[in-house]
This record gives C-alpha cells, sequence and structure tokens, in this order.
C-alpha cells in the first residue's frame, strides 16, 4: 500500500494528516522523519521537565503543515529551506516582483 505521501497526486488538495504523532510521521519522508523524530524527543523531554505541553502542540502543528505540503508535492520542505537559505546569503528573491509593480498593479485594479 503506498504511503500518503505517495499516494496523491502533485497539487491535488490534500487533508492534513491527524494530529498524532504516527500519522504525522508515516505522512513524511524517511529524511523528514528522521527529522520530525529529533524534534519529537526534544519536545517530550521539554514537556516533561517543565510539565507543559504548549511545546507539543506547537511541533504538532508545525509538522502537521510540512507533511500536507510534502503530500501535495515531495520535497517541497526542502526546496523552501534552499530558497530561504539563498535569499539570506544573496539578499535577492529571485523572481520576486518589485513592490513599485505592486502598487501600480493594484493601482490598476482600483482603476486609479
Amino acid at each position: 500500500m503506498a504511503s500518503p505521501a505517495e499516494s496523491t497526486a502533485r497539487g491535488a488538495p490534500t487533508v492534513p494528516p491527524d494530529a498524532d504523532p504516527g500519522a504525522i510521521r508515516r505522512a513524511l519522508s524517511p529524511r523528514l522523519a528522521e527529522e520530525f523524530d529529533v524534534e519529537w524527543a526534544h519536545a517530550l523531554d521539554q514537556a516533561k521537565a517543565s510539565m507543559n505541553l504548549t511545546g507539543i502542540y506547537q511541533l504538532l502543528l508545525k509538522w502537521r503543515g510540512i507533511a500536507a505540503a510534502e503530500q501535495r508535492d515531495p520535497g517541497a520542505h526542502f526546496r523552501l529551506l534552499a530558497k530561504a537559505e539563498q535569499i539570506l546569503q544573496t539578499g535577492q528573491h529571485p523572481g520576486a516582483v518589485p513592490v513599485e509593480d505592486l502598487h501600480a498593479l493594484i493601482g490598476e485594479r482600483l482603476g486609479r
């Protein structure tokens, strides 16, 4: 049986996995599952030490989003990270529209 990440066509609507660590992990690629495991272990340790589950909830919310994005478009998370790194290193966002062009487009659409 195909995993959820394999069974969804690119760009098709997807339902995020349940907010359950096992469901989230099953929706991830092996490489992302390893990262999830590290963060999950850290969040559990923090929750035990602080007796506060906020970090667990935040982690599940974050990884649910990543899993849903990966189901729609496998590799999307790593492409996003690579693009962010490129922007940070160069100060440039390739393909970005200058703000002046956006203002002009807004003005045009508003009939100004």
